[in-house]
Protein backbone atom coordinates (compact mmCIF):
# COMPACT_ATOMS: atom_id res chain seq x y z
CA UNK A 1 0.00 0.00 0.00
CA UNK A 2 1.70 3.43 -0.77
CA UNK A 3 2.52 5.96 2.13
CA UNK A 4 0.14 8.32 1.06
CA UNK A 5 -3.10 5.65 1.01
CA UNK A 6 -5.81 7.28 3.10
CA UNK A 7 -5.93 3.44 4.63
CA UNK A 8 -2.39 4.62 6.48
CA UNK A 9 -3.97 7.00 9.50
CA UNK A 10 -0.78 7.37 11.27
CA UNK A 11 -1.51 9.63 13.97
CA UNK A 12 -5.49 10.72 14.79
CA UNK A 13 -5.36 13.31 17.70
CA UNK A 14 -6.42 16.25 18.96
CA UNK A 15 -3.50 16.91 21.72
CA UNK A 16 -2.07 20.13 20.80
CA UNK A 17 1.65 18.91 21.90
CA UNK A 18 1.54 15.86 19.61
CA UNK A 19 0.01 18.20 16.69
CA UNK A 20 3.22 20.33 16.62
CA UNK A 21 5.58 17.50 17.02
CA UNK A 22 4.21 15.91 14.23
CA UNK A 23 3.87 19.09 12.11
CA UNK A 24 7.21 20.42 12.86
CA UNK A 25 8.35 16.86 11.27
CA UNK A 26 7.32 18.07 7.99
CA UNK A 27 8.70 22.30 9.01
CA UNK A 28 5.07 22.95 9.33
CA UNK A 29 4.41 25.74 12.48
CA UNK A 30 1.25 25.70 14.15
CA UNK A 31 0.16 27.79 17.47
CA UNK A 32 -3.39 29.04 19.20
CA UNK A 33 -4.16 33.06 19.33
CA UNK A 34 -6.89 34.16 21.59
CA UNK A 35 -7.80 37.54 20.88
CA UNK A 36 -8.15 40.08 23.31
CA UNK A 37 -12.00 40.07 22.55
CA UNK A 38 -14.67 37.63 21.12
CA UNK A 39 -14.98 38.50 17.33
CA UNK A 40 -18.88 38.89 16.42
CA UNK A 41 -20.36 36.80 14.31
CA UNK A 42 -20.20 38.54 11.14
CA UNK A 43 -17.61 40.73 11.77
CA UNK A 44 -16.39 43.04 9.09
CA UNK A 45 -13.18 42.70 8.12
CA UNK A 46 -11.67 46.32 9.94
CA UNK A 47 -12.88 44.68 13.89
CA UNK A 48 -11.20 41.55 12.21
CA UNK A 49 -7.86 43.20 11.57
CA UNK A 50 -8.25 45.67 14.71
CA UNK A 51 -9.17 42.62 17.09
CA UNK A 52 -5.94 40.84 15.98
CA UNK A 53 -3.25 43.23 15.30
CA UNK A 54 -0.83 42.70 17.29
CA UNK A 55 -0.33 39.11 16.10
CA UNK A 56 -0.81 40.11 12.52
CA UNK A 57 2.04 42.90 12.79
CA UNK A 58 4.23 39.88 14.44
CA UNK A 59 3.30 37.47 11.71
CA UNK A 60 4.12 39.87 9.42
CA UNK A 61 7.14 41.19 10.39
CA UNK A 62 8.47 37.64 10.90
CA UNK A 63 7.50 36.24 7.86
CA UNK A 64 8.01 39.45 5.41
CA UNK A 65 4.28 39.61 4.59
CA UNK A 66 3.29 42.63 2.85
CA UNK A 67 -0.06 41.78 1.75
CA UNK A 68 -2.61 40.47 4.65
CA UNK A 69 -6.48 40.13 3.66
CA UNK A 70 -9.46 38.47 4.75
CA UNK A 71 -10.94 34.96 3.40
CA UNK A 72 -14.03 33.80 3.88
CA UNK A 73 -16.51 30.88 2.85
CA UNK A 74 -19.30 30.64 3.37
CA UNK A 75 -22.77 28.60 2.58
CA UNK A 76 -24.62 29.44 -0.45
CA UNK A 77 -28.51 28.69 -0.62
CA UNK A 78 -28.63 25.53 -1.94
CA UNK A 79 -30.65 24.94 -5.60
CA UNK A 80 -33.49 22.93 -4.89
CA UNK A 81 -33.74 22.02 -8.40
CA UNK A 82 -29.96 20.66 -8.26
CA UNK A 83 -29.28 19.24 -4.51
CA UNK A 84 -26.30 17.49 -5.10
CA UNK A 85 -24.63 20.06 -6.83
CA UNK A 86 -21.33 21.50 -5.96
CA UNK A 87 -19.88 24.92 -5.25
CA UNK A 88 -17.37 25.48 -8.07
CA UNK A 89 -15.32 27.49 -5.90
CA UNK A 90 -14.76 24.60 -3.38
CA UNK A 91 -13.29 22.18 -6.50
CA UNK A 92 -10.45 24.54 -6.89
CA UNK A 93 -9.05 24.34 -3.21
CA UNK A 94 -9.87 20.58 -3.48
CA UNK A 95 -7.57 19.98 -5.88
CA UNK A 96 -3.66 19.96 -4.57
CA UNK A 97 -1.27 22.56 -5.31
CA UNK A 98 1.16 24.21 -4.26
CA UNK A 99 2.09 27.56 -3.97
CA UNK A 100 6.02 29.77 -4.66
CA UNK A 101 5.41 31.36 -0.71
CA UNK A 102 5.07 29.84 2.20
CA UNK A 103 1.04 29.42 3.15
CA UNK A 104 0.20 31.17 6.32
CA UNK A 105 -3.50 31.37 7.70
CA UNK A 106 -5.21 32.14 11.01
CA UNK A 107 -8.75 30.92 11.33
CA UNK A 108 -10.55 33.47 12.97
CA UNK A 109 -14.03 31.63 12.79
CA UNK A 110 -15.43 28.60 11.31
CA UNK A 111 -13.02 25.23 10.47
CA UNK A 112 -11.47 24.28 7.47
CA UNK A 113 -9.29 21.02 6.97
CA UNK A 114 -5.63 21.37 5.42
CA UNK A 115 -4.41 18.25 3.64
CA UNK A 116 -0.57 18.57 3.19
CA UNK A 117 1.31 16.35 1.33
CA UNK A 118 4.82 16.23 2.65
CA UNK A 119 7.18 13.35 3.37
CA UNK A 120 5.36 10.66 1.43
CA UNK A 121 2.23 11.04 3.80
CA UNK A 122 -0.93 13.62 3.79
CA UNK A 123 -1.12 14.23 6.85
CA UNK A 124 -5.07 15.83 7.33
CA UNK A 125 -4.90 19.11 9.65
CA UNK A 126 -8.45 20.52 11.04
CA UNK A 127 -7.97 24.03 11.90
CA UNK A 128 -10.49 25.88 14.18
CA UNK A 129 -11.04 29.97 15.00
CA UNK A 130 -7.89 30.45 16.87
CA UNK A 131 -5.28 28.11 14.56
CA UNK A 132 -2.22 29.78 13.34
CA UNK A 133 -0.72 27.44 10.52
CA UNK A 134 2.76 28.44 8.81
CA UNK A 135 3.31 25.70 5.62
CA UNK A 136 6.45 25.89 3.61
CA UNK A 137 6.59 27.11 0.38
CA UNK A 138 6.02 24.42 -2.34
CA UNK A 139 4.60 22.03 -0.28
CA UNK A 140 2.07 20.32 -1.90
CA UNK A 141 -1.74 20.51 -0.27
CA UNK A 142 -5.44 21.04 -0.63
CA UNK A 143 -8.33 22.64 1.60
CA UNK A 144 -11.67 21.52 2.30
CA UNK A 145 -14.22 23.98 4.48
CA UNK A 146 -16.99 21.19 4.10
CA UNK A 147 -20.23 21.36 1.92
CA UNK A 148 -21.35 24.09 4.11
CA UNK A 149 -18.78 26.24 4.75
CA UNK A 150 -18.38 28.60 7.36
CA UNK A 151 -14.97 30.12 7.53
CA UNK A 152 -13.22 33.06 7.95
CA UNK A 153 -9.12 33.89 7.82
CA UNK A 154 -6.80 35.72 7.77
CA UNK A 155 -4.09 35.53 4.95
CA UNK A 156 -0.66 36.52 4.61
CA UNK A 157 1.26 36.95 1.18
CA UNK A 158 5.21 38.11 0.65
CA UNK A 159 3.33 39.50 -2.40
CA UNK A 160 0.08 40.56 -4.36
CA UNK A 161 0.42 37.36 -6.36
CA UNK A 162 1.41 35.07 -3.27
CA UNK A 163 -1.70 32.56 -3.61
CA UNK A 164 -1.04 32.00 -7.08
CA UNK A 165 -1.64 28.39 -7.08
CA UNK A 166 0.37 25.72 -8.95
CA UNK A 167 -1.87 22.59 -9.61
CA UNK A 168 -0.32 19.24 -9.95
CA UNK A 169 -1.46 16.96 -12.64
CA UNK A 170 -1.65 13.92 -11.00
CA UNK A 171 -3.33 15.04 -7.86
CA UNK A 172 -3.97 12.38 -5.33
CA UNK A 173 -7.04 14.60 -3.50
CA UNK A 174 -10.15 12.41 -4.91
CA UNK A 175 -9.08 9.23 -3.02
CA UNK A 176 -8.65 11.51 0.60
CA UNK A 177 -11.91 11.78 2.68
CA UNK A 178 -13.18 15.24 2.60
CA UNK A 179 -13.65 17.68 5.69
CA UNK A 180 -17.32 16.01 5.96
CA UNK A 181 -16.19 12.71 5.64
CA UNK A 182 -13.07 13.44 8.68
CA UNK A 183 -16.13 15.57 10.92
CA UNK A 184 -18.47 12.45 10.30
CA UNK A 185 -15.88 9.68 11.76
CA UNK A 186 -15.25 11.91 15.13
Amino acid sequence: MPEDAPETAKVRTDDLDVIRKELLRIGVRFARWHAARRIPAGADDSTIMKAYRSHIDHVSAEGGSQVVDIARMTSAPTDPDRPQQRDPGRDKFLTEHFHDEDLVRFVVVGAGCFYLHAAGHVHAMLCTGGDLLCVPSRTAHWFDAGARPSYTAIRFFQEDNGCAARFLPDSIADRFPTLDDLLATT
